[in-house]
């Protein structure tokens, strides 16, 4: 089961990843984008870490929709809106929950993506963070369906994760500020696709350090 402490400390860790990142996810954005993804992304998870003593004795969609809000009033650009979208999807399926089960943690990742997908638009191979989110989901769920447990499943979903934010490089970018650049936008990782990566790599390295 993946506790409510887990999912405070996945948000904490992803908090701390997007804070170390920030110049980096930056540079990515300057290079096909605004330049500002890194320092919206850390502003917003600044806030998002004060409101979550506030929430901390709340069930897990309701941190999750807390999480959301934050987000979508204090980050600019895409970024805001679907990274708001996710998490509020997400909530939706959990709420009410202290702990989830694996198939619990199967259907708030696929409900996230499918809030990404309804918001952005975006498709697998557009240069977007759909291209991390639809195969890691596909690969948390195939590892379950062959029987591992959720460190197992969460292992081989960042692994998809990672292979889909590499393959963002040689992509022609279709959606958001990106797509303006057409043919430039090729040989460039994507920076929301890097922090999507990042998001589930943080989730991971919370069930790593519980049980692995």
């Amino acid at each position: 089961m993946l506790t409510k402490e887990q999912i405070l400390q996945w948000l904490q860790t992803f908090a701390a990843q997007i804070e170390q990142n920030k110049d980096y996810l930056t540079e990515l954005d300057a290079a096909i984008g605004d330049a500002d993804h890194g320092m919206n992304m850390d502003r917003g998870f600044k806030k998002v870490i004060l409101q979550l003593p506030t929430v901390a004795d709340k069930d897990i969609g309701s941190i999750l929709k807390t999480v959301s809000m934050t987000l979508i009033s204090s980050v600019g650009g895409a970024s805001g809106p679907l990274y708001g979208t996710l998490f509020l999807q997400a909530s939706t399926v959990v709420a009410g929950q202290q702990e989830l089960s694996d198939n619990d943690v199967h259907q708030m990742l696929k409900a996230g993506l499918n809030g990404v997908l309804q918001r952005g638009k975006a498709q697998l191979g557009d240069k977007t963070m759909v291209d991390v989110l639809s195969p890691a989901v596909s690969a948390f769920q195939q590892a379950l369906s062959e029987g591992n447990n959720i460190l197992e499943a969460m292992q081989q979903a960042v692994t998809a994760a990672e292979q889909g934010m590499k393959d963002t490089t040689p992509l022609v970018a279709k959606k958001g500020r990106a797509s303006y650049l057409g043919e430039r936008s090729i040989g460039h990782q994507d920076p929301g696709a890097t922090s999507s990566y990042l998001m589930l790599k943080s989730l991971l390295t919370v069930l790593e350090s519980s049980l692995g």
